[in-house]
């Protein structure tokens, strides 16, 4: 497929809602991660807007496709600047004003561009009834979740929720805290019917997890015979592997010089959605986030998606 001829293409077919969280990202490069009793010199490099569901709602909105976005945003020093930011990019979140301050992490970035988290949490992980309720979830709804707030206390809160909805498909990128999430949950979780978005190393947890061939192309069959929902397993440069009932492939890479990879699971997300709720198939989908993906390791942060211009200039050739 070429994607630059398709962009043209992309549309809401289908509604998308996210839910999620919207925090701030402090970057810092570090030669070396510390260990235990040292002290290293970091270089502070910048000050972003973060958080799974606003760089996918980010990515959603620069793709020019509409979404409603229930980001928490309270009140604080780290919630005006994500308010500020929202506006900025000509997104709204129903859920604004709460009690509390967001939160906030720091990431430290390595010469090869690696990222490692020490996160604090804020209003993102104090999901409630009355904040749910506020949400109306059309039919044939896209949900995009993270496994940031189904692995925080609130988690049985938004499953319940979830399992409430009539004829929806969740989008779950678990991210590193899948293996934070407890058994029960997890059943109830898959019993939803997502689609799941893992990168090399999650997989490789959730193939232990469930005791399940760690091969790659193995693991998504014995995915799909397992819990038949369909899964994405991202290999980075390599691509992305995609498995459904309709359709099992790799898709296709796109080369880049890796400045950070803040953010680049979100963004393979937002890539993804987007073509999903467009009707493209699982596969062209994932194409899509290779691509918004590979921008966005080549840029500083996690909030720096192209828009479908930048895309079309970016890959015009391929």
């Amino acid at each position: 497929m070429n994607v630059a001829s398709r962009l043209t293409t992309l549309g809401n077919r289908r509604p998308i809602t996210v839910v999620g969280a919207a925090v701030i990202d402090v970057i810092a490069d570090a030669y070396a991660l510390p260990w235990r009793g040292c002290d290293i010199e970091l270089q502070q490099q910048s000050v972003n807007i973060g958080g799974c569901a606003l760089n996918i709602a980010v990515a959603l909105k620069r793709l020019g496709m509409q979404a409603d976005n229930a980001l928490p945003v309270g009140q604080g020093v780290w919630a005006e600047i994500i308010r500020n930011s929202l506006t900025r990019e000509g997104l709204i979140s129903c859920i604004d004003g709460v009690q509390g301050d967001n939160g906030w992490c720091l990431a430290l970035v390595e010469p090869d561009g690696e990222r490692t988290f020490m996160s604090f949490s804020g209003v993102e992980n104090q999901w409630n009834a009355d904040w749910l309720g506020q949400l109306s979830v059309a039919p044939q709804s896209l949900v995009s979740l993270s496994g940031y707030q189904l692995a925080s206390p609130c988690g049985e809160l938004l499953v319940n929720w979830l399992e409430s909805l009539q004829d929806v498909t969740p989008f779950i990128d678990f991210g590193p805290r899948i293996a934070d999430i407890p058994d029960a949950l997890m059943t109830r979780i898959l019993a939803c019917k997502p689609v799941i978005s893992l990168n090399r190393q999650e997989a490789e947890i959730a193939a232990a997890r469930f005791n399940l061939p760690t091969e790659t192309r193995q693991f998504g069959s014995a995915w799909l015979a397992t819990f038949g929902t369909p899964l994405i397993v991202r290999h980075d440069k390599e691509g992305a592997w995609y498995f459904s009932q309709q359709e099992q492939g790799l898709a296709a890479p796109f080369p880049v010089t890796v400045v950070d990879t803040i953010g680049a699971g979100d963004s393979h997300a937002g890539g993804t959605l987007a073509g999903l709720a467009s009707g493209w198939t699982l596969g062209e989908s994932v194409l899509l986030g290779n691509a918004v993906a590979s921008w966005v390791v080549g840029h500083r942060g996690g909030d720096c998606s192209p828009t479908r211009e930048e895309l079309l200039l970016a890959h015009k050739d391929i």
